[in-house]
């Protein structure tokens, strides 16, 4: 987003009506915020009420210049309470429960503004996927499913389009298998998705991942041929990606998808040179080697998985740190040293309790522990 979104001059007009900041919540000094503020997904986007301090707006994940600037007028408008038509005003709702993380009231808002709107109502499409999302997050996946399929076929083909399309269809894939709605959404929404990834509107980490859940689904189905096709056609994709990016940092933002897309071709060697690239074009971010450490786990070159997980060790800080200590335990399970596995493990549970309380990935450490104690004494 910071270098494909927020630096668009589009935005510049807005510096005045609204107080930038932008928070390192990896960053310890930042914890006590980070908490207040319950930030549990990156990228967040919030739009802060300035007389309590409370969020009036929440959004995970990526936006548009268009949508942003959407976004910021339903923040205004989500501060303000009110303003506007019946729909905004419920939308207005709907956006502060959302930013309080109250995400099935929040649903039954985005449904209520939805149910009141005009014909032509310019809010449609954005309740429609801010609606998806609540619901989702609420663990309403039939109620997901049923709106997508109610919903998606009528909304303009663009952004709100295809995240819509993409959360309907993981709200069919999450659901229990025996469901009985479960069977039909699925092809339907599949196509949904499908047809987003011709969309030229829509960010290139948006369509990546939508490559991404189509490669889950073939898998799932147990149709190894299909999945790698699609994989095929994602890395084609993030190469074409790659090749126009006017930025070493945009190039870079899709790195951790060339490794998806590698790993699911069953060659991670494919995605080896543009993350040497990144390395040396970013020589002090600890993503390039740390995601090079996995590809080189699985390719079984071990020796140089450690030496890449050594040194996005040295260059990380925060929380991220323990995604590194896992891969490298991994690396030595694999090698067949479990001792030094554990050791790494227990070091990696050891930093995380030096972590602030809202810095400290709960579930990923018990992960951690429960790893280091299955490889023994």
């Amino acid at each position: 987003m910071r270098a494909t979104v927020l630096n668009d001059p589009a935005l510049a007009k807005y510096s005045g009506r609204f107080a930038w900041l932008s928070i390192n919540a990896e960053d310890a000094r930042n914890a006590d915020v980070v908490g207040r503020l319950e930030i549990d997904a990156y990228p967040t986007f919030l739009i802060l009420d300035g007389a309590s301090g409370k969020a009036a707006l929440r959004w995970s994940g990526t936006l548009t210049a268009a949508e942003f600037e959407r976004f910021l007028a339903d923040g205004e408008r989500a501060v303000a309470g009110s303003g506007g038509s019946p729909a905004d005003e419920a939308l207005a709702r709907a956006d502060r429960l959302g930013g309080g993380k109250q995400a099935a009231a929040a649903a039954a808002a985005y449904a209520e503004a939805l149910r009141v709107a005009s014909a032509g109502w310019t809010g449609r499409d954005r309740a429609i996927e801010s609606l998806l999302a609540a619901q989702q997050k609420a663990g309403d996946l039939e109620g997901c499913v049923a709106t997508a399929r109610r919903e998606i076929g009528g909304m303009d083909r663009g952004p709100a389009f295809a995240a819509a399309a993409a959360t309907g269809l993981g709200c069919a894939a999450d659901a229990p298998k025996d469901a009985a709605w479960r069977a039909a959404a699925i092809p339907e929404l599949e196509k949904l998705v499908e047809e987003s990834l011709g969309l030229q509107d829509v960010l290139a980490d948006d369509r990546s991942s939508a490559y991404g859940v189509l490669v889950d689904l073939e898998d799932e189905r147990g149709d190894a041929a299909a999945a790698k096709a699609m994989a095929q056609r994602w890395m084609g994709f993030l190469d074409a990606e790659g090749k126009s990016a006017p930025s070493v940092e945009q190039r870079a933002a899709l790195d951790s998808h060339r490794v998806g897309a590698a790993l699911a071709l069953g060659d991670p060697a494919r995605a080896v040179p543009a993350l040497l690239a990144s390395e040396h074009d970013l020589p002090d971010d600890y993503n390039p080697p740390a995601r090079l450490a996995v590809l080189y786990r699985e390719m079984g070159k071990y020796d140089e998985a450690l030496a890449a997980s050594q040194r996005a060790l040295d260059r990380a800080y925060g929380p991220r740190k323990l995604r590194i200590f896992d891969t490298r335990a991994d690396v030595y399970v694999k090698m067949g040293d479990k001792a030094s596995a554990k050791r790494t493990l227990e070091d990696a549970v050891r930093f995380a309790q030096s972590l602030p309380e809202a810095q400290r990935p709960a579930r990923l450490v018990a992960q951690l522990e429960k790893k280091a104690a299955a490889l023994g004494s």
